[in-house]
């Protein structure tokens, strides 16, 4: 029994390279679908999500169903990915290769629609997005774009931010000096 549980069925030079390849293939392929299935996961997107990762297993683990090489196979998948990421981060390039860059969706009040179609992205879900923001329409924004990490970026227009902290505190401040002044009167 403990031979199976430690044991791997596999080479770790086999795993490694595995796991490297898959890896690799997933972020081309998330890449070409683009970053919408990652800004708004829909019940469709959500179950491809979850079942891609079960269709690469075997590509990625062979015949091994062991925990060192579950383990391994993990550590080199993380380490894959740390690696990755850091050299986004590092060359810019890179990051624009495996990421893209940012997409305007609508400007000056209006949808972009060959943005919203090249992306499959649905009207309803960035007037939601709006509405997170503090908006009511998109006739109220100057810029909504779709960042490489798949999140979407809401700019009001200056006449339609929501009243922050600071807005707040200044009308207290003004309505206190009012009352004074309407109080000094006799």
């Amino acid at each position: 029994m403990w031979r199976e549980i430690l044991v791997s069925g596999v080479s770790y030079g086999d795993k490694a390279v595995r796991t490297i390849l898959v890896y690799v293939a997933l972020v081309v392929l998330l890449r070409f679908v683009g970053k919408r299935d990652l800004a708004q996961l829909n019940n469709l997107d959500l179950v491809v999500m979850l079942l891609l990762s079960n269709v690469v297993q075997n590509a990625i683990i062979g015949p091994d169903n062991s925990v060192t090489g579950a383990l391994f196979g993990a550590a080199v998948l993380l380490a894959t990915n740390t690696v990755l990421d850091r050299a986004t981060l590092r060359w810019h390039r890179i990051g624009r290769l495996l990421e893209g860059g940012t997409t305007v969706l609508a400007r000056d009040g209006a949808y972009l629609p060959p943005a919203l179609s090249r992306l499959g992205l649905r009207r309803e879900d960035l007037d939601a997005e709006v509405q997170r923001a503090g908006g009511d329409a998109v006739t109220e924004t100057s810029v909504i774009t779709l960042e490489p990490g798949g999140t979407v970026l809401v700019r009001l227009n200056d006449r339609d931010q929501p009243a922050d902290k600071a807005d707040i505190d200044e009308l207290r401040r003004a309505l206190t000096r009012l009352e004074r002044a309407l109080a000094a009167r006799p």
